[in-house]
């Protein structure tokens, strides 16, 4: 079932606060249920920059743990319940983290599930396959290379990355595949969500599956909703 987790006021930078000065996740309605949270806001919904930002609960309060500068989709933010794959859209809502994987080494002190890339690993995106939006080794006869990422040839963004857990679960072809928190590139996604590398090998270290963190994707004006999944 959806869930839409809503904010008391718009959905703002933390550290602005115009509608009072509790911290992002405090005044959103739904953070998942875990006491970890990352918060990746864009200032508008056409934004292709903002602002990652990870969060830890301690002793029924919000801290923020740390931060650095995001990258999104090259034509924005979208509804994640109506986004259209191919779009270079960023799904908004609220996500879980399911694992994590790299081209590199995980850093020293990542909990998280970590899977190394190889040259047999590939994401499946082609909607006609049965392995639609997942990790595949080798790249099954029913779904064609060219509607699926050969994950190695991605040596700088896929360096290290989380993947986001949109559309994961019971796939609506169609939507969207291949969705993950990784290392920036050159510029804007095709629909992630990216920060620097050094930012990324910080947020492996921190993020305890332990403590089940989730991601909220969303805007400063409120204009697109957190949708829970």
């Amino acid at each position: 079932m959806l869930r839409t987790a809503l904010l008391t006021g718009s959905l703002i930078l933390a550290g602005l606060f115009p509608y009072g000065p509790d911290p992002l996740p405090a005044r959103l309605a739904d953070t998942g249920g875990g006491s970890q949270l990352i918060t990746a806001v864009a200032p508008a919904p056409g934004s292709t920059t903002g602002v990652l930002t990870w969060w830890d609960r301690r002793a029924g309060r919000w801290f923020e743990a740390g931060s650095a500068p995001a990258r999104f989709g090259a034509n924005g933010l979208t509804e994640g319940t109506t986004r259209v794959q191919g779009t270079n859209t960023t799904p908004a809502g609220l996500y879980d983290l399911p694992y994590a994987f790299g081209i590199a080494h995980a850093p020293a002190g990542t909990a998280y599930r970590y899977r190394r890339v190889t040259d047999r690993s590939w994401w499946c995106q082609d909607n006609a396959s049965a392995a639609y939006n997942r990790w595949t080794e080798p790249l099954p006869a029913d779904c064609a290379p060219g509607e699926s990422e050969h994950l190695v040839t991605y040596a700088q963004q896929y360096a290290h990355a989380l993947v986001i857990g949109f559309n994961y679960d019971e796939p609506v072809r169609g939507r969207g595949a291949g969705i993950f928190l990784h290392v920036d590139g050159r510029g804007a996604t095709a629909g992630c969500v990216s920060v620097p590398r050094g930012a990324m090998r910080e947020l492996l270290r921190w993020a305890d599956p332990r403590r089940r963190p989730h991601i909220a994707i969303g805007t400063e004006t409120g204009a697109l909703a957190v949708t829970r999944y």
